[in-house]
């Protein structure tokens, strides 16, 4: 197989003067951006960076991260990519866990750069003059002469490591080679059927796998990465409009933020025919909103994680609203018994359980980074226990319910929060909803769910409308809490465990703090 530098030489060959990436004004064709990124692969080697090294990036979604991304898989060095909003600990963590040889990082997280003790014994390469640099980066743009073979790994190297966010505990290291990317990257034009000269917006974080797979994904067909520093929906809307994208590839809440902002409606988003979202479910509503605002010609359900790229893919996520589809083109999966200690332990149809992945799959990772705890925890007979819950329906689809962790537990019922939101998300007065268990002396864990609203709209109201829906009694949310924002990571995943512990801010509207509670029945 290919490595990631001549997956790149690909594109530069077929279309040297297509347009490749764009950053506000900057635009580079493909024979631009290789040269750019050559110059940036030997400017790392001459800071004494080799072949198996490893980079920490700490940077937005700016034109020199995806340089620096590409510059690492021609010089063979294992990029580091971290959240740019990391804390000093963070930091340490990370630069002492994987061993890096040098950071590069902006001005925005130079504090936590400067903070961070184990920072100070690489060399430190800033940007735009950022405080605590040793080298600038445009010491590593300096031109050279390139000649001879320009790539320096090959499918069996790392590519990187990504740090899983991690709602609780230490983040985990997931190291992948370049083959599992490129499988993951070629899984994704075609289960998302991108076309040669797609256009996209490069939004997802770079740090996170999402963001990756659209970077390697254009390149594979030759097409334009749209750099987005930071998520503005207006600025998102003026790129689909200027430059013709064609591809979405976002989080559920961006795409909610896309069709709040008051310019959508007088934007021309008619050149996007495909929309693709993963990191977290979309709940019906906004599945409905979507397709009727884009009228895509395909509209995917992508489920996967750091770890395994792909689990499923649903190229029609309206016509089985919440199904995530079935296993994608690298991947087996399996529904095992909650408790289950073995990958053989097989749940029923519709019952829920545990979602797993073979780790033969052409994408999938070998095990976390110095983790050996992680492993034994998640690696099991050459399957990886996905910390999700799901099931499979009559027709052999996937519905991922939530996480393990999050699985509510109320007078012995298993109740997942997903069934309740995607009931609650169909109100027109619910803008957003997340559901969450809370400690409750009787029950164990009460259901509770936590409403930000598009217009106004009390408790009894929306419990008459789960009673008038399919949600069976005990799954119906005992309370309603209106708050003014739904917490979530960097990356748009619900943060329910804030909500648990009561981490939220009260919509002080009318009513908002009256919370509707009703005594559970058995059903």
């Amino acid at each position: 197989m290919l490595d990631l530098g001549r997956t790149f030489l690909q594109s530069v060959e077929r279309s040297p003067h297509a347009l490749a990436l764009v950053d506000g004004d900057l635009q580079f064709t493909y024979a631009q951006w290789h040269r750019v990124i050559l110059d940036v692969a030997d400017g790392l080697r001459e800071l004494g960076l080799a072949r198996g090294d490893r980079l920490l990036v700490v940077l937005q979604n700016r034109w020199e991260m995806a340089t620096l991304h590409w510059a690492c898989q021609m010089a063979g060095i294992v990029i580091v990519p971290l959240n740019w909003r990391a804390k000093p600990d963070e930091l340490d963590y990370c630069v002492t866990d994987a061993g890096v040889k040098a950071i590069v990082y902006e001005p925005v997280c130079a504090d936590a750069v400067v903070q961070s003790s184990a920072a100070q014994n690489v060399p430190r390469i800033g940007l735009d003059d950022a405080q605590g640099r040793t080298t600038s980066f445009d010491a590593l743009l300096v031109e050279r002469t390139h000649a001879g073979e320009t790539t320096h790994a090959n499918a069996d190297d790392l590519s990187l490591i990504l740090y899983t966010s991690g709602t609780t505990g230490k983040a985990k290291g997931v190291p992948r080679r370049h083959r599992h990317e490129r499988a993951g990257a070629l899984a994704h034009v075609a289960q998302n059927l991108y076309r040669h000269g797609e256009r996209t917006l490069g939004v997802m974080p770079l740090y996170h796998t999402m963001g990756v797979r659209s970077l390697l994904s254009m390149a594979l067909v030759d097409g334009l990465f749209v750099c987005v520093r930071r998520w503005n929906a207006r600025l998102a809307l003026d790129s689909i409009a200027k430059h013709g994208l064609t591809c979405l590839y976002l989080v559920p809440t961006l795409y909610h933020d896309l069709l709040s902002e008051s310019a959508f409606a007088n934007t021309d988003t008619s050149s996007v025919t495909k929309l693709g979202f993963a990191g977290a479910p979309m709940n019906d509503g906004l599945l409905k909103r979507l397709s009727t605002a884009f009228e895509p010609e395909l509209f995917v359900n992508h489920y996967g994680s750091s770890e395994v790229y792909t689990f499923s893919v649903d190229q029609d996520a309206t016509k089985k609203p919440g199904s995530a589809g079935r296993a994608g083109i690298n991947t087996r999966l399996r529904v095992v018994k909650l408790d289950a200690k073995s990958p053989d332990d097989l749940a029923a149809m519709n019952e829920e359980g545990q979602i797993i992945a073979d780790l033969l799959g052409d994408e999938a990772f070998e095990g976390y980074w110095n983790r050996p705890d992680a492993d034994a925890k998640s690696l099991r007979e050459g399957w990886y226990f996905t910390g999700d819950t799901g099931y499979f329906d009559e027709d052999g689809d996937l519905y991922v319910s939530g996480r393990v962790d999050d699985m509510i537990i109320s007078g012995g019922e298993n109740i997942s929060p997903v069934d309740i939101e995607s009931v609650l998300s169909l109100h027109p007065s619910v803008d957003e909803v997340a559901v969450a268990g809370v400690k409750d002396e009787r029950w164990g864990q009460r259901v509770v769910a936590f409403i930000k609203r598009r217009d106004y709209v009390d408790s009894a109201a929306l419990d008459a409308w789960c009673r008038e829906s399919d949600l069976v009694n005990f799954k119906r949310p005992r309370d309603y809490v209106f708050v003014d924002d739904i917490p979530k990571s960097p990356v748009g995943k619900i943060l329910r465990r804030k909500l648990s512990a009561g981490d939220y801010q009260r919509d002080d509207g009318p009513s908002a703090s009256a919370a509707h509670h009703t005594e559970t029945t058995k059903e």
